[in-house]
């Protein structure tokens, strides 16, 4: 099949502006992504060997450790940055979440960690949602994440300037639209309600679909601590935020907090 043509403000900031290779290593609530997600997925992941596919998996990050978790992984990834570093760790060649090349019914898991939220447009994500269930085995996982609608209200408070007029409009409007348009700092980008995210996967067939907030409601107070001191907060602040994110999952009010979301759904058949 051939592949949709990608916004180009997403590859050019993919290419040449940010490392999305150092993401959740190089700051706390990057950990924090990391870790959360691993233990989220590992609750419902096929016994391994089991074939997963990682789409728009990037340079790899996740693929890195379900490979030594045991798991065979192909990635595929729009970016060619990104598709050359993860080579390194699996199996990777470019292509689009929109259009996939593989076989009907030939993964056990296929995870969306990042497409989703680079699809401004619902026809768009539930075609990505689509081809991930057409690709999903009879009765297999698919996993699909989203940034949170209101996430950019805690993190350019915990960055100290969601008060300068510039800001304020910015996410105002982010907040009215669930849309960012890419002018600065980030790409053209799409922001969840858990609901409708969760509304999505199960238009796109899947079922017994759960959402879990990944970061937890405390998330921005280690970005915060990073802005205004220059270092990594302690460990035992950064566990006690791990530890509220736990503590959270049960409390549907809580998700609204957190900076991530990731959806589990199982292909319908």
């Amino acid at each position: 099949m051939s592949s949709p043509e990608l916004a180009p403000e997403v590859t050019t900031f993919y290419a040449h502006v940010f490392d999305e290779g150092s993401r959740l290593t190089s700051s706390a609530d990057g950990r924090l992504e990391l870790l959360r997600t691993q233990e989220l997925l590992r609750r419902f992941l096929p016994e391994a060997p089991a074939r997963v596919l990682d789409v728009g998996g990037g340079t790899g990050g996740h693929a890195s450790w379900l490979v030594q978790d045991g798991y065979e992984v192909d990635l595929v990834d729009p970016v060619a940055r990104h598709v050359e570093q993860a080579r390194h760790v699996c199996a990777a060649s470019v292509g689009d979440a929109r259009s996939l090349d593989a076989e009907d019914g030939s993964y056990d898991l296929v995870t969306l960690l990042g497409p989703l939220y680079h699809l401004p447009d619902r026809d768009e994500r539930l075609q990505a949602l689509r081809e991930a269930v057409r690709v999903a085995r009879p009765g297999g996982l698919v996993a699909a994440a989203g940034i949170n609608r209101y996430a950019s209200v805690f993190e350019h408070t915990a960055l100290a300037h969601l008060h300068t007029e510039r800001l304020r409009e910015s996410i105002a409007e982010t907040l009215a639209t669930s849309t960012y348009d890419g002018r600065r700092g980030f790409t053209v980008a799409y922001f969840h309600r858990a609901e409708e995210l969760a509304g999505e996967l199960r238009t796109a067939g899947l079922r017994d679909v759960q959402v879990f907030g990944v970061e937890g409601p405390t998330w921005s107070l280690l970005k915060a601590v990073e802005q205004s001191t220059g270092a990594p907060p302690s460990e035992d602040l950064f566990e006690s935020a791990l530890t509220a994110a736990r503590l959270a999952e049960p409390y549907p009010e809580l998700l609204a907090a957190s900076s991530h979301f990731l959806a589990i759904g199982y292909e319908g058949n």
